[in-house]
């Protein structure tokens, strides 16, 4: 199963220089890097990432994490994808822009 991380392109820059990204302020603030699954990524965007640009979407196969992926509920029950621990540049598997809309929301790209 593929999930997804948002995040700043600078974010992703650093994290590309360094080999791994470590979380983002809230992730690290949290003790884990939030990600989410294809269905639950929209919202996640809307609530959170809403009028923020240059913005792009991490796509990772949650089996690749080993145990340090944990499912644990959050927003509405649902169980979301959490990592405990960095997670290596080389396990991402697709990055993709994230641009903002009209409505100042992020637009996600197709997500399997």
């Amino acid at each position: 199963m593929r999930i997804y991380k948002i995040l700043s392109r600078d974010e992703w820059a650093a994290a590309q220089a360094g080999g791994r990204f470590e979380g983002s302020a809230v992730d690290r603030a949290d003790g884990f890097i939030h990600f989410s699954t294809a269905a639950q990524a929209p919202e996640t965007a809307r609530r959170h990432f809403a009028g923020q640009a240059d913005l792009v979407v991490l796509e990772v196969e949650a089996d690749d994490l080993g145990e340090a992926l944990r499912w644990e509920p959050s927003r509405g029950g649902d169980l979301f994808p959490h990592l405990y621990g960095p997670l290596d540049a080389a396990r991402v598997l697709g990055v993709t822009e994230a641009p903002l809309g009209a409505d100042g929301g992020p637009v996600l790209p197709a997500l399997a």
